[in-house]
């Protein structure tokens, strides 16, 4: 399904950040994002969150050429052409970036791979829901007498909804109703095949999303990113619950008591140590691992979760701070930063597209804002130091985890910056001879 983590890192071929260079041994699915170009819509949405920002940066880079040949040929100030031409070189890959998003993107981003090979570019948006599921069960009949970890990243319930012509009108819900009804469909068809291979007893399923509904993906008055009842905010909204409170549904038959509610908080970080428990080894001890297995909750043989406290950041940025207190059960949580909503009151970032994560776009809170979730699960009622007899205690309590926290950072470079989101030719996966990059898998048969 879906990878999105991208491909290359210096060279077309290299795979650096391919999952067959991460650990797995088969591949199928996108290696970047869904979005509204893989459909051709009439509403694009990456040119609208990067046309502005290429722009800007082709104008500032082209002034900055402009000045420094003029200065150079002026006697004004000595400067090297070597640098003048990279300059420009910049320019130019900033003007096509800005030029490419407006039409170019479906081909450029719009992919299907099949390990290192790319089977459709652009991808069929009819057919990608047959060919996900035809992989899924292929591999699974495949690998059923051996032990094998299935990881099916599904491309429904992200917009563009793609939602094959069988699904379409079968729910009271509009299109994000029948995606999900569709989204349904095919977990079943995968459990069914689990079942008829008998793997049903000795299979562990996990089912979650990552993260809370897109309120700001609107078409007229219909909302296609689905909703988060009765929890506040949304995807990509750093630390309030309706972007971060995501469903968690756990299967496996003799050795799980069916019914269980587990009211805990977990996080998908804890996949890995469950994963690896499972499998029989052991997480590395050389460094601090954020993830703690599932299984002793999951079987009941303790009651709470081993997440004291839970750190959710929005890009490098810590928005909040969940607190879990051991001795009374109490869930706390203090927003560092939290985003204008546009317009106000509105609870999303209707104007924007999507809430950012730093600058006017967000609130930052000194004292921070405290919610006991516990009897507030949908922050309505910020707590105060005259309101809650505890504010002092929990803050204080709150800011040592942080601190202890930040220790076990190492600073990255930024993945995010203006370099590493322009288009880079030489890096772009393509199944033809650049830049004619069209093929489909059952055309080349």
């Amino acid at each position: 399904g879906k990878w999105h983590m991208g491909v290359n890192c210096k060279t077309r071929r290299d795979h650096c950040h391919h999952p067959l260079n991460h650990g797995f041994g088969y591949f199928y699915g996108m290696p970047f994002t869904l979005v509204n170009e893989c459909q051709g819509t009439d509403d694009p949405e990456l040119a609208k969150s990067l046309q502005d920002t290429y722009w800007f940066y082709t104008q500032m880079i082209t002034l900055a050429v402009f000045t420094l040949v003029i200065g150079k040929l002026a006697n004004l100030f000595p400067v090297k052409w070597k640098i003048i031409i990279c300059l420009a070189i910049c320019g130019l890959l900033h003007f096509i970036s800005w030029f490419s998003s407006y039409g170019f993107t479906k081909y450029w981003n719009c992919i299907l791979m099949r390990n290192h090979d790319i089977t459709e570019q652009p991808m069929n948006l009819q057919k990608t829901t047959s060919n996900m599921l035809k992989e899924a069960i292929t591999f699974i009949k495949r690998s059923k007498h051996r032990p094998f970890l299935l990881f099916v990243s599904l491309l429904h319930v992200h917009t563009p909804l793609i939602t094959t012509e069988k699904f379409q009108g079968r729910s009271r819900h509009g299109l994000y109703g029948d995606n999900v009804e569709e989204m349904d469909w095919m977990v079943g068809r995968l459990l069914h095949v689990i079942d008829k291979e008998d793997l049903k007893n000795t299979t562990f399923v996990y089912f979650a999303s990552d993260n809370g509904g897109f309120l700001e993906a609107h078409r007229g008055n219909s909302q296609l990113g689905g909703w988060n009842g009765i929890y506040k905010g949304g995807k990509g909204m750093g630390g309030w619950e309706g972007g971060t409170r995501v469903p968690g549904i756990f299967r496996w038959p003799g050795v799980l008591p069916a019914g269980t509610v587990i009211d805990e908080p977990t996080s998908l970080m804890d996949i890995y140590p469950t994963v690896v428990q499972l499998a029989g080894g052991a997480v590395p001890q050389d460094r601090v691992v954020d993830g703690h297995t599932l299984l002793p909750l999951l079987r009941g043989t303790v009651q709470r979760s081993r997440h004291e406290f839970l750190f959710h950041y929005c890009g490098v940025l810590l928005h909040a701070v969940r607190w879990h207190q051991k001795d009374s059960g109490t869930v706390w949580k203090a927003h560092y930063a939290t985003p204008v909503f546009q317009p106000e009151g509105s609870g999303a970032c209707f104007r924007r597209g999507i809430c950012p994560c730093f600058g006017d776009g967000v609130t930052h809170h000194d004292p921070p804002l405290l919610f006991n979730l516990s009897q507030d699960p949908s922050e309505a009622n910020p707590l105060s130091a005259d309101t809650e007899p505890l504010f002092a205690t929990v803050m204080g309590r709150i800011r040592r985890a942080v601190a202890e926290h930040r220790k076990t950072l190492t600073p990255v470079p930024q993945q995010l910056s203006p370099y590493n989101n322009i288009w880079k030719p030489w890096l772009q996966p393509c199944c033809g001879t650049f830049p004619f990059c069209w093929c489909h898998e059952e055309n080349n048969k």
